[in-house]
């Protein structure tokens, strides 16, 4: 049977009086992508900050065997669930180089060479200007930044926040193919995503969340099918 290494439970949460998020449950089984696809204000971002303690939520939330509702963000990602946050949020007056390094931080000092490594050669470009400010690199290897620094994390779930925001499509492919072999290098993958066509072109399963609410889930291929979902976010009348 396959290791469940992510449980959300009875999820609860929102900002002072404003509830947000009703009764969230689902999973994540280590070496998958799951893809939790939903409109803007549908509550992702929201989840994702819950579930890294950024904010206060009630219900159950497990990683890798590890009660995280008592946990802060740092303790959370020092288990090994790292995300990359809607909008990069690159150090743009640092370099590639330096960025890189404050996701690998927290790692031990000889194990970085080997991460450099293994990330300049999933990212090229980003080895050819490791010395250039973060800021001065297009949109697309930006995002390519913002992966790279949270691999630099060695993260066992890496939670990846509208990684196609604002891209061109064929950048967004391309780095689909990545997120594919990420995975394949061992790398569990929640991908949070508006564009539903991109989510699920890479996923294995699939969550919907609407207005704080899980609606549809289940295997992509059976939610490509269900009529109400082809309707709503697929264009298909």
């Amino acid at each position: 049977m396959s290791e469940v290494l992510l449980s959300v439970k009875d999820l609860r949460a929102g900002y002072g009086a404003a509830p947000v998020l009703f009764d969230i449950g689902f999973e994540v089984t280590r070496g998958e992508i799951v893809a939790l696809v939903g409109s803007n204000g549908a509550g992702k971002t929201t989840l994702l900050r819950a579930i890294s303690r950024l904010i206060d939520a009630h219900g159950a939330i497990n990683f890798a065997g590890h009660d995280l509702m008592a946990l802060t963000p740092e303790q959370v990602f020092a288990l090994g669930l790292v995300q990359v946050p809607e909008g990069r949020q690159l150090f743009p007056r640092m370099s590639v180089e330096e960025n890189l390094l404050m996701g690998g931080s927290r790692r031990p000092q000889a194990d970085l060479a080997g991460s450099f490594e293994r990330v300049y050669q999933i990212f090229p470009i980003l080895g050819e200007r490791r010395k250039q400010w973060a800021g001065d690199l297009s949109g697309g290897e930006q995002q390519m930044c913002a992966l790279a620094r949270a691999l630099m994390a060695d993260p066992k779930l890496l939670v990846v926040d509208e990684m196609s925001l604002g891209l061109a499509p064929v950048i967004v492919d391309q780095l689909l193919t990545v997120l594919a072999d990420i995975r394949k290098s061992g790398v569990t993958v929640l991908l949070v995503e508006q564009d539903v066509f991109a989510a699920f072109s890479v996923a294995d399963r699939g969550y919907v969340l609407e207005t704080g609410r899980i609606v549809h889930q289940g295997r992509v291929a059976d939610l490509e099918r269900d009529p109400a979902l082809q309707k709503a976010y697929l264009g298909v009348a």
